[in-house]
């Protein structure tokens, strides 16, 4: 692999564990919101868009290690 193809993995994998962790920040805090529904709504909405964008960058990864 070359040199800039491994430093496009090396970004992938850092953007999908930050995609990751604000999953996992967005569906705690949601959790914990007891009297808004709404934010409580937008919270897990927001984890959903950060779970699409983990899944693309993941494939955008496997495609990049089979080249």
């Amino acid at each position: 692999m070359n040199e800039d193809k491994e430093k496009l993995e090396e970004v992938l994998k850092n953007s999908i564990e930050t995609e990751e962790d604000l999953m996992r920040t967005y569906l705690i805090s949601a959790e914990r919101v007891e009297d808004d529904d709404e934010l409580k709504e937008r919270l897990e909405n927001f984890a959903q868009g950060n779970a699409k964008r983990t899944k693309q960058l993941i494939d955008e990864l496997n495609e990049l290690k089979e080249e």
